[in-house]
């Protein structure tokens, strides 16, 4: 799923905001704190940091995600992992390969500003959803469905912060 907005600033004013991973807390309703891990300090190939969330349905949960697109001032991509495995089984629960959700954002010039992407797979791998899937299978269509209109409501908002904040700074 892809959500997009014109932003009214140049990609590399953008490009510090969707990289700013403590900025993301404050635009989801979801993802309430995250840290850098194992001495990262910003996005680059291979850093990871730790999300801490929360869903009515779910409770809480922590997600290890680890940046594996990063090329400035274009495309940040990373994955999402069961760092618990609480979804995925302890064996699977940090598999790369296999992640809970893939997310991306993509930046490219438009007129007198940038084209912002933000864009989410979910899967391969088992997360939240399959846990709800597992709950209650034959409502498999209506869950899925429903989760994928609070990730959109979800990516939506997160597109107008950050238009709001490269448009207004405070």
């Amino acid at each position: 799923m892809t959500c997009e907005i014109h932003v009214e600033t140049d990609p590399s004013k953008v490009w510090e905001l969707v990289t700013d991973i403590h900025l993301q807390p404050r635009l989801s309703a979801e993802l309430q704190h995250v840290e850098w891990l194992d001495g990262a300090d910003r996005p680059v190939v291979g850093a990871a940091f730790l999300g801490h969330n929360t869903h009515p349905l779910l409770g809480r949960w922590r997600t290890a995600s680890h940046v594996t697109e990063c090329q400035p001032p274009r495309v940040f991509g990373w994955v999402v992992t069961d760092v618990d495995g609480r979804f995925a089984g302890s064996d699977d629960a940090a598999d790369r390969s296999s992640p809970a959700a893939t997310w991306r954002f993509e930046l490219a010039p438009e007129a007198a500003g940038t084209r912002v992407r933000q864009s989410v797979r979910i899967g391969p791998g088992r997360s939240g959803l399959s846990l709800v899937i597992d709950r209650s299978p034959e409502r498999e269509e209506e869950i899925v469905a429903a989760r994928l209109d609070q990730l959109r409501a979800g990516m939506e908002r997160t597109l107008q912060g950050i238009r709001a904040l490269a448009e207004y700074p405070a």
